[in-house]
């Protein structure tokens, strides 16, 4: 089953988004090294992209799936395209993709591997 897990955003300045994110909304952000943060809730959770060689241009919705090699196989039967193969990431794998409108989205399977 495939879920909207995660967003991840953009951010100049990832200290300054953290805190905005912290105070606004009372939420717990991690840190994973000095340009990316995130919430770790378990549900729909938020990270935070410093790095802009890493970033996409726009909010960045990510899709956890389970089967990441059928998924793509998947993705690309349907007439996506995919803009970054799969690769590891603190958690698990991921590539990501746009979508016949040219929206890109992520594909993750989360866990060891």
């Amino acid at each position: 089953m495939a879920r909207l897990n995660y967003v991840e955003l953009p951010a100049r300045d990832v200290g300054k988004a953290r805190a905005f994110y912290e105070s606004a909304f009372g939420w717990s952000l991690a840190e994973f090294g000095p340009t990316y943060a995130a919430t770790t809730s378990g549900d729909t959770d938020i990270g935070l992209q410093g790095d802009f060689a890493e970033a996409a241009a726009l909010p960045l919705a990510v899709i956890e799936v389970e089967g990441l090699d059928a998924a793509l196989a998947a993705v690309e039967a349907a007439g996506g395209r995919i803009v970054r193969p799969i690769f590891a990431f603190p958690g698990g794998r991921r590539f990501h993709f746009c979508d016949p409108a040219g929206n890109e989205l992520a594909v993750a399977e989360t866990g060891a591997h």
